[in-house]
């Protein structure tokens, strides 16, 4: 019998609105370490970047280590951590708000109910912009690296 594996993810998402450019980053942990995901994507919006870092964390973890069954991920987003609660009703209306159009986000949503599947995932809400302490704080890394990044693309358009 195989030990069981667990991975802690720690993820943030930033969003440029007037650009519409976002920026996600995954900080991984295994037991071989420390992994730093991360991306920009154009014409995107700060829930789509905070569910797409989970994402590709997950996906990370599914690809790369096989073993892991017990996945904590720290978040700032309730958008992100509310969507275990609400899946329930955003199945059974398949996607769509009371309007009748499909919900925003509903590609990543399916996605992210999609790769919860076998796995055994706590999502936990952290406090988002914390102050720096002498404590290691890997959510506040993980806002600082997408900042960073999203200052960088940003720039990158202006110039």
């Amino acid at each position: 019998m195989m030990s069981e594996e667990i991975a802690e993810l720690y993820t943030d998402g930033s969003c440029h609105t007037q650009q519409k450019l976002g920026t996600w980053v995954a900080i991984v942990f295994t037991d071989k370490g420390k992994k730093v995901l991360s991306g920009t994507v154009k014409d995107t919006t700060h829930n789509r970047m905070e569910l797409t870092a989970v994402l590709n964390a997950l996906e990370y973890i599914k690809t790369h280590h096989e073993n892991i069954t017990t996945i904590n991920v720290y978040t700032d987003s309730q958008y992100v951590t509310g969507l275990p609660v609400r899946k329930k009703k955003i199945t059974a209306a398949d996607f769509s708000v009371g309007t009748g159009n499909i919900m925003q986000n509903a590609d990543l949503v399916n996605g992210f109910f999609e790769t919860l599947q076998g796995l055994t995932i706590e999502l936990v809400k952290v406090k988002a912009h914390q102050k720096k302490t002498d404590e290691i704080n890997y959510n506040r890394e993980a806002d600082m690296l997408s900042r960073k990044l999203l200052r960088n693309a940003v720039e990158e358009i202006v110039v």
